[in-house]
C-alpha cells in the first residue's frame, strides 16, 4: 500500500514538472526591473533599469571593479530616453533613447550616453558609440539595499539625475530650454489660430449648408491671419449665397497668396473659379 501511495505521488511530481505549470513558475527576480520618470518643464525623462540588491556584498571596486565600463545595474543596459533635446552634464544631448554606460572610479566618476541600446546582450561596450561622457559627481549616503534611479532638485529648466547604491549617490545634472520650447509652442499655437475657425467655416460650407454660419466662421478665420486658404473658403461661400462680384475679390486675394505657397492645394479650383465667375455678379 505504501509502494502505491508512493507511486502516485512520484507520478504527480512528474507530471507537475514536464506540465505548463512548471513553465508558468513565476519567482521573484533578484534584480527586479524598474522605470522611473520625471517631467521636466516640458521635458520627459525616463529611465528603464534592473535594480540588484547589496545582499551583504562587497560592491565597490569589487563586484563593481573601479575603472571598467559598467551596466549600471543589472541584466539588460539601462536606458535613458530624452522626450526633447538636453544638455546632460553639461553637454547637449538629441531627443531620443540612450545606454546609461558609467566608468566607476575611487575619485571621480565617468557617466556615458551610447547610442548602442544592446549593450550585454550581444554587443560589448566600444567607446566609438559614445554620445557624450560627462563627469559626475559623489556622495556618501544611507545604506541603500538596491539600486535606484531618482530624480533631485527638479524645476522648470532642470534636474539632477541620482544613482543610489549601497552607500554611494552619484549625480549629473540635466538642464532643459524650457522657455524657448515654450516660445516655439506659443508662436506654433499662434500661427496656426487661424486654421479651427476655418475648419468650422468648411465643414457649415460643406456638410450643413449652413452659409451664414459658414462666412462668420470665415471672417474670424480671416481676421486672426489672412491666408490663401481661409480667402478661398469665403469666396466659395460667397459663390454659393450668389454675390460674385465679392467672391471673385476673395478668390483673388487667395491667388495671390496662394502662389507664394507651395502647399497651395487648391490652386486649380480658384484659377478656374476666377475664370468661371468673371462675368458673373
Amino acid at each position: 500500500m505504501k509502494n502505491s501511495v508512493f507511486g502516485y505521488v512520484c507520478a504527480a511530481l512528474v507530471v507537475l514538472a514536464a506540465g505548463p505549470a512548471a513553465a508558468q513558475l513565476k519567482l521573484p527576480a533578484p534584480s527586479p526591473g524598474a522605470k522611473v520618470s520625471q517631467e521636466v518643464g516640458l521635458t520627459d525623462i525616463s529611465i528603464e533599469y534592473s535594480s540588484p540588491a547589496v545582499k551583504g556584498r562587497k560592491i565597490w571596486g569589487d563586484l563593481v571593479p573601479w575603472e571598467k565600463p559598467w551596466r549600471t545595474g543589472a541584466n539588460a543596459s539601462t536606458k535613458i530616453t530624452f522626450s526633447r533635446d538636453v544638455t546632460f552634464g553639461g553637454k547637449p544631448v538629441p531627443a531620443g533613447t540612450y545606454a546609461i554606460v558609467t566608468l566607476p572610479a575611487q575619485k571621480g566618476w565617468t557617466v556615458v550616453l551610447s547610442k548602442e541600446l544592446g549593450l550585454w546582450q550581444g554587443k560589448t561596450y566600444d567607446a566609438k558609440d559614445d554620445v557624450v561622457r560627462v563627469p559626475a559627481t559623489t556622495a556618501a549616503i544611507p545604506l541603500r539595499e538596491r539600486l535606484t534611479f531618482l530624480f533631485s532638485n527638479t524645476t522648470d529648466n532642470g534636474t539632477t539625475l541620482d544613482l543610489e547604491w549601497e552607500k554611494l549617490r552619484v549625480s549629473v545634472p540635466i538642464q532643459v530650454d524650457t522657455a524657448a520650447q515654450a516660445q516655439a509652442n506659443i508662436k506654433a499655437a499662434v500661427d496656426g489660430a487661424w486654421r479651427a475657425p476655418n475648419a468650422a467655416a468648411r465643414y457649415e460650407l460643406e456638410t450643413t449648408k449652413n452659409l451664414d454660419a459658414a462666412l462668420k466662421y470665415a471672417d474670424l478665420s480671416i481676421a486672426i491671419q489672412p491666408t490663401w486658404y481661409n480667402q478661398w473658403t469665403k469666396a466659395e461661400v460667397l459663390a454659393q449665397k450668389g454675390n460674385y462680384t465679392e467672391a471673385r475679390k476673395f478668390a483673388q486675394a487667395s491667388w495671390e497668396l496662394g502662389e507664394k505657397d507651395p502647399n497651395f492645394f487648391f490652386k486649380d479650383a480658384v484659377a478656374q473659379a476666377l475664370a468661371d465667375w468673371k462675368n458673373k455678379k
